[in-house]
């Protein structure tokens, strides 16, 4: 009798069979080879060396292009992904992957193959021909070729070709310094706008800019002081075009709520309006996170701070949270991350002083 999971059994003659699945017949039920050896050694053995016979026919065999494969793995991705998701696959796909790889055979494809193509992109992946592309860009490409990679194997046996992936250093992730959040802090409060204030709603809430655009009135809980993160605003590429869209946040964990410090309460309530509208519009349409954008680097310049992205502002919030004391758990719930290994690693940075003041607790022992 077999093992479970096994195909291998003892026969009556106390010789070892061994089957291995081989193919199809006629009537779609699977066909299976026998081999046969004196020692449970000896059938492995052959059964090994069938596999990999196997794997070389069907590898060769099956002519699927890297084309084909993709618009298969990309059909099922949109069963399982959100719409953003699925058009930034869409986009990696057909402005980097499938003009030079599109017509290639996958099972022809060697890891030699592809990992010139990587070093291709590190050094002239450009879409305007000015250089090369990021070692987190190409990472980025190729983790989605890798996927239609396993799509095939997974339909169609074709082996992975196991070619490697860019090695990326380790990101800083920048912050405000004390002196700039209090700069931008004070510009905001005196000149207090929907604009300024949608800012500082950020500054002390780390909501994502696209959850800031997605923001109603609704969504205040000016009773409990609380807001819910419902739905974000992103503007993506899809057949070609540039659009819009309104959708749910990031992940199951970016659905929270998020306390707000007293004092914001105060502004807010001064610009309350019906609650089916955006907060920073102050309209039934939202603004888009490229505008957002445009009107912080405007409010940066005013005030004669570097020119930074406005995700600078969920990382100080962060930051400035594990200063105070917040613990990880709770801040990473906050922030809407999945875990807290995700917060520690991606932003939280510990200041010059705050190790300072942890070594000044050292002393000689008594």
């Amino acid at each position: 009798m077999a093992k479970r999971g096994s195909n291998i059994y003892k026969r009556k003659d106390g010789r070892f069979e061994g089957r291995v699945h081989v193919g199809y017949k006629a009537d779609g039920s699977k066909k299976y080879k026998s081999v046969y050896g004196k020692t449970l050694s000896d059938v492995k053995d052959k059964m090994a060396q069938l596999y990999s016979v196997r794997s070389e026919k069907i590898t060769s065999t099956i002519k699927l292009t890297v084309r084909e494969a993709a618009e298969e793995w990309l059909n099922a991705a949109r069963l399982r992904v959100k719409e953003s998701s699925y058009a930034n696959y869409e986009n990696i796909l057909n402005k980097h992957i499938l003009p030079v790889l599109g017509g290639e055979h996958i099972s022809a494809l060697t890891a030699s193959r592809i990992n010139e193509f990587i070093h291709f992109k590190l050094n002239n992946g450009r879409l305007n021909g000015k250089g090369g592309l990021s070692a987190k860009s190409v990472r980025d490409i190729f983790t989605v070729y890798r996927s239609i990679e396993r799509y095939a194997y997974r339909e169609y046996g074709i082996r992975e070709s196991n070619f490697t992936m860019p090695k990326t250093e380790p990101h800083y992730t920048d912050v405000l310094t004390p002196v700039e959040r209090r700069g931008l802090e004070n510009y905001l409060i005196n000149n207090m706008s929907l604009t300024n204030l949608a800012v500082l709603l950020c500054l002390f809430t780390g909501l994502r800019i696209g959850e800031l655009c997605g923001l109603k009135w609704e969504n205040i809980d000016f009773t409990a002081c609380t807001l819910s993160v419902k739905r974000t605003v992103q503007r993506i590429t899809k057949n070609g075009k540039s659009q819009v869209i309104i959708g749910t946040p990031k992940s199951r964990t970016s659905v929270r709520v998020v306390p707000i410090p007293e004092f914001l309460m105060t502004f807010l309530k001064e610009y309350k309006s019906f609650e089916g509208f955006y907060i920073i519009t102050n309209s039934a349409s939202p603004t888009e996170p490229r505008t957002m954008q445009n009107r912080f680097k405007s409010i940066l310049k005013v005030c004669g701070l570097r020119n930074v992205n406005f995700h600078i502002l969920r990382h100080t919030y962060a930051s400035v949270c594990i200063e105070k004391g917040f613990d990880p758990k709770a801040l990473s719930e906050l922030l809407g991350h999945a875990d807290a290994a995700i917060t520690l690693n991606r932003y939280v940075h510990s200041s010059l002083e705050i190790k300072k003041n942890y070594v000044s607790r050292l002393c000689l022992s008594s």
